[in-house]
């Protein structure tokens, strides 16, 4: 009998650890470092972002400022590059999420069929950080660039 529990006990801990190391690194909380990330005037300041899973789709929660003010949106798809609707954000109307690798996210935030910004995101291989690499214009149409850094929660 105690050879039977110990066996079980063991199988139950090893299929606990396959399923965390086969969970997505993209998913949870990410909060913006600050101190280490470049973002320009005009471009929106995610201060918190976050990655859940919602049935075979993901929903992307983002809080932050965009000119001073208050945003908090949110999307709902999958990462298949295909456009899905975005609310809470009067400049964006549809965003595309592309998987390029594990770690790796490529994005494009769009506005009637225009594309306003393009983003390239990566999570470290520790899974502890994430980079993300903006790139549209700002509100009088001008181009900038800009580097966000966020922290695992």
């Amino acid at each position: 009998m105690k050879v039977r529990t110990l066996m079980l006990t063991l199988a139950l801990c090893f299929a606990g650890a396959g399923i965390g190391f086969a969970q997505d690194p993209v998913i949870g909380t990410w909060k913006l470092n600050e101190a280490k990330s470049q973002i320009p005037t005009g471009v929106p300041k995610n201060t918190t972002v976050v990655y859940e899973a919602t049935g075979d789709s993901v929903k992307v929660t983002m809080d932050g400022a965009r000119d001073g003010k208050p945003v908090h949106t949110e999307w709902t798809g999958k990462f298949d590059g295909k456009d899905y609707p975005v609310t809470g954000d009067p400049n964006v109307d549809t965003r595309s999420y592309k998987k390029i690798n594990d770690r790796t996210l490529a994005s494009s935030a769009k506005k009637g069929g225009k594309v306003m910004t393009t983003a390239r995101a990566v999570v470290s291989a520790d899974g502890k950080s994430r980079t993300v690499n903006i790139s549209g214009n700002d509100s009088t149409g001008k181009k900038v660039t800009g580097t966000a850094v966020y922290d695992k929660q």
